[in-house]
């Protein structure tokens, strides 16, 4: 019943993370900070059921333990299911960050603290009830079914149950975990030993165990606390480099329990020298492949970064694990293994936002991930590096360290050699850079307009956006002869704005008040514009729901350039929103230039579904300032796209479709073959 019962909490416990991350995803802009936030949450709960673990097993008696935590069982299990609400949308003016810490509170607050406190909490009872048998490798059970949870959620659940159904089964099964647990509670509260030792060798003298040092309690925050910080800084790291796809969310942290599982089993799986001497070689792949600015290919920088995350949690786990004090302890032990969670999650998810301008965690966790090992091999008697010795191996050392410092100050200075204004929020890492003929603004590693620092050529339309594009041509060569009103998703410098003529309506919804800020303070496409222009602050899928029919005569969908794909806005829902919005014989202009995903079979399906004729319109890059792009343009007016202009610069689709709707949407199936 205890394997049984810490099973299953372990699993409920990471079933609900990615199922709430998705299901709020949406409401925040489909922002990759939404896992990071949610992660710092799901951290300092888990850090406060242990807590709650710790006190009443330490203050309370058997029989109080099981009254109160059956009491709090029943209270959670009669809540219901655990999908929040619509009301709690967010509002243009509402902090992203605060309202998912209020949202998660209320949803699934106390849930989640139960099962968070599930692990040690049954180990305690485990370690009395059963006084011969040891009570760690019921962690390592729990570790593996909060991986079958992870890997199950994408392949499983996902796929077959939509949201709500989601919440409903999970609830339902917290109702079989309260009954399990309730039977655990009783069992040791009926139990007849008292402490650890058996009656059978109590006669026998018994070694009194060694109580931990301080040193040895610092050592139980510092390397949880860094493995975490390498989780969520590595994901940070793909969601910025590589992709935002919640598949990739799961693998890292099942990377990470993973570790957890193989280090907590036994201590065959973990060999000092193998492991270390894979996080260094990894580190040295990051930061090389760190230097490509996201153009190496997608499967090399998986790979650097997963690897190194691997290597890294399982050297600090391993550790971790070798420093594991008797189970007298038990409780205390796993306090500080998740009070250094929870710290890393505040770092990371608190603390790092407000205090770099950019993702620069990741190049501090790289040297603390490499470093820290080094300290415990220093204080450790067992080891060969024990207190100085082997010097030729500490040079080695030094040496590797040395490097990984100078390449990260270099790529940190490679970064910010032309930047001459910088911000980071919740929505991402923007930066203006300055160069001598030009000033672009960038968002992570992707170019989100530049404008030239000629006077003469400042009305220009440059990267994405040059007259031959597909937006170009739908605003200038093939507009009708009568001011016109336009909708666009996605700010960014404004460049769409030289398309402007007096008498038009240009309508700009941008959900990063930061963009906003840097565009009129950097670039003058607004300032320019004769029509007039409207800057509109929240996610466009939220405004527009909620506003009357614009009567759009063209609709422009430019918030897919990066990497940070919001699924939200290409889905079937929202779809029908920007039909509404738009004229009869209005157009839908899709910009879908993207590194690593290919949207136009989602474009097609959802034409398909909506009756409308669809039209990609590639541009190649040239010298004039003009990036390669990639335009869906979606309209009832099949005459328009068969105007030459239009066909002259069709780009022959394959024919698939991919339907995404709110509680559908697969960004593994668009992955561009070019990966």
């Amino acid at each position: 019943m205890f394997a049984l019962t810490t099973f299953l909490s372990a699993f409920l416990l990471f079933q609900v993370q990615p199922l709430l991350s998705k299901a709020i995803l949406p409401w925040f802009g489909g922002s990759p900070a939404v896992w990071t936030v949610c992660m710092l949450f799901f951290q300092v709960t888990l850090f406060c059921g242990y807590v709650y673990s710790h006190l009443v097993t330490r203050y309370l008696s058997k029989e109080g333990q099981a009254w109160l935590h059956i009491l709090l069982l029943g209270i959670s299990a009669s809540l219901g299911p655990i999908t929040p609400a619509t009301n709690w949308k967010p509002g243009p003016t509402d902090e992203p960050t605060a309202r998912i810490l209020l949202l998660l509170t209320v949803c699934v607050g106390l849930p989640y603290f139960l099962l968070s406190a599930t692990g040690p909490l049954l180990q305690a009872w485990f370690s009395r009830t059963k006084p011969g048998a040891s009570p760690y490798r019921l962690y390592a059970l729990s570790n593996g079914g909060s991986l079958l949870a992870l890997l199950s959620y994408p392949f499983a659940f996902e796929p077959a149950f939509d949201i709500a159904r989601q919440g409903q089964l999970w609830s339902w099964g917290f109702i079989v975990f309260a009954v399990c647990c309730a039977v655990c509670a009783i069992a040791n509260a009926v139990s007849k030993t008292e402490t650890i030792a058996t009656d059978a060798v109590r006669s026998e003298p018994v070694a009194e165990p060694v109580v931990p040092s301080r040193a040895d309690r610092l050592m139980w925050i510092a390397l949880p606390m860094t493995a975490c910080v390498l989780l969520i800084a590595a994901t940070n790291q793909i969601c910025q480099e590589v992709a935002v796809i919640p598949f990739l969310w799961v693998v890292p942290l099942a990377l990470y329990l993973l570790s957890f599982i193989l280090t907590f089993d036994s201590s065959r799986w973990y060999r000092r020298t193998l492991w270390f001497s894979g996080l260094i070689v990894s580190a040295v792949a990051s930061v090389w492949l760190m230097q490509s600015g996201g153009q190496a290919p997608m499967w090399q920088q998986l790979a650097a970064y997963f690897t190194m995350l691997f290597c890294g949690c399982m050297v600090c786990h391993g550790e971790l694990v070798q420093l594991k004090p008797h189970p007298r302890y038990l409780t205390s032990f796993y306090l500080c293994l998740s009070a250094g969670g929870a710290m890393g999650g505040m770092f990371i998810g608190l603390i790092a936002p407000r205090l770099f301008t950019g993702y620069y965690e990741w190049h501090l966790t790289i040297l603390v991930t490499c470093g820290l090992p080094m300290v415990v091999f220093f204080r450790d008697a067992g080891s060969c590096l024990y207190r100085g010795r082997s010097s030729w191996v500490w040079t080695g050392l030094v040496c590797a360290m040395a490097t990984l410092l100078i390449s990260l100050i270099a790529h940190v200075r490679s970064v910010t050699k032309y930047r001459v204004d910088a911000t980071r929020n919740f929505f991402g890492v923007l930066r203006v850079e300055r160069y001598p003929e030009n000033v672009a603004l960038l968002h992570g590693g992707v170019l989100h307009g530049n404008q030239s620092t000629d006077p003469a050529r400042r009305r220009f339309g440059t990267t994405y956006y040059s007259e031959d594009s597909g937006v170009g041509l739908i605003l200038k060569q093939c507009r009708p002869d009568y001011p016109i009103k336009v909708g666009l998703v996605g700010l960014g410098a404004g460049t769409i704005a030289v398309y402007g003529q007096s008498g038009d309506h240009f309508r700009f919804y941008e959900i990063n008040p930061d963009v906003e800020r840097l565009a009129r303070k950097h670039f003058t496409y607004l300032e320019d514009c004769p029509a007039k222009v409207d800057v509109v602050l929240g996610d466009a899928r939220l405004q527009l729901e909620q506003e009357p029919t614009q009567d759009f005569d063209v609709l422009v969908l430019d918030a897919f350039s990066g990497d940070g794909v919001p699924v939200h806005l290409l889905t079937s829902e929202a779809f029908d929103v920007y039909r509404r919005h738009l004229q009869p014989q209005g157009v839908i202009a899709a910009h879908v230039s993207n590194r690593h995903l290919d949207l136009r079979p989602v474009l097609h399906a959802q034409a398909e579904r909506l009756g409308l004729h669809a039209l990609t319109i590639s541009k190649r890059s040239d010298k004039v300032g003009a990036d390669a792009n990639d335009w869906v343009l979606l309209t009832t007016d099949s005459t328009l796209l068969a105007r030459d202009e239009l066909t002259t610069r069709q780009l022959k689709d394959d024919g698939r479709k991919v339907l995404w709707t709110d509680a559908r949407s697969d960004l593994m199936a668009i992955l561009s073959k070019r990966q």
